[in-house]
């Protein structure tokens, strides 16, 4: 990892959450994504009348990084100010992550009441059989 720390990572995603869309659910949540030239890419949720249209934070920030050339990530932190406990990825977001980060990435997501997980992206999605197939393993 670079220089950023994964406490300096986290308050960029809590930072990112202050701006989410989220009048139906009343959930915020903000991502930051560390890419691996060290730049910081943030995103939030942005809710929809139509639920299954939503925007996770964790994608966004993913489609901000690959929308400026980037193509590799290192860390990821996720903040979900309005759970007293840390909230992890979604499924789908887990999925997608893992076209762009090794399994030995870190992650750390973290609710309002101040407790945080750290883990990998690889004990998030353990069996990237996918992520596999396309490595030709």
């Amino acid at each position: 990892m670079t220089a950023i720390t994964m406490d300096a990572l986290f308050e960029e995603a809590q930072k990112a959450a202050s701006f989410a869309y989220a009048p139906y659910s009343r959930f915020r949540v903000g991502a930051a994504l560390l890419g691996e030239d060290g730049t910081v890419y943030t995103g939030c949720n942005v809710e929809n009348r139509s639920f299954g249209l939503t925007i996770c934070a964790e994608r966004s920030a993913l489609v901000h990084g690959v929308g400026r050339g980037s193509r590799s990530f290192v860390a990821l932190a996720v903040a979900t100010p309005d759970s007293e406990r840390p909230v992890g990825p979604c499924g789908a977001c887990r999925q997608v992550l893992s076209e762009f980060m090794e399994p030995e990435a870190p992650v750390r997501f973290g609710g309002g009441g101040g407790e945080q997980v750290d883990t990998t992206i690889g004990i998030l999605y353990p069996y990237d059989s996918l992520h596999d197939l396309s490595l030709g393993r």
